[in-house]
């Protein structure tokens, strides 16, 4: 599956049921759990979802 970038919206963090935590350039959902962001770009957005990650908040994808 391929995602547009769209560098026009912001970028957020946002935590699954499963624990997974999804890079997404849309605002918030009711599915999920937690949501970190908004970020200026898709790159900072990951490097923050691996200090997630490394925190034990997130499971990797």
């Amino acid at each position: 599956m391929t995602q547009e970038i769209n560098e026009s919206k912001h970028w957020y963090i946002c935590k699954q049921a499963t624990g997974e935590c999804l890079i997404v350039h849309r605002d918030r959902t009711q599915e999920e759990l937690e949501s970190w962001g908004p970020f200026a770009s898709q790159g900072e957005a990951v490097a923050r979802r691996v200090g997630l990650i490394r925190a034990g908040k997130c499971q990797p994808v």
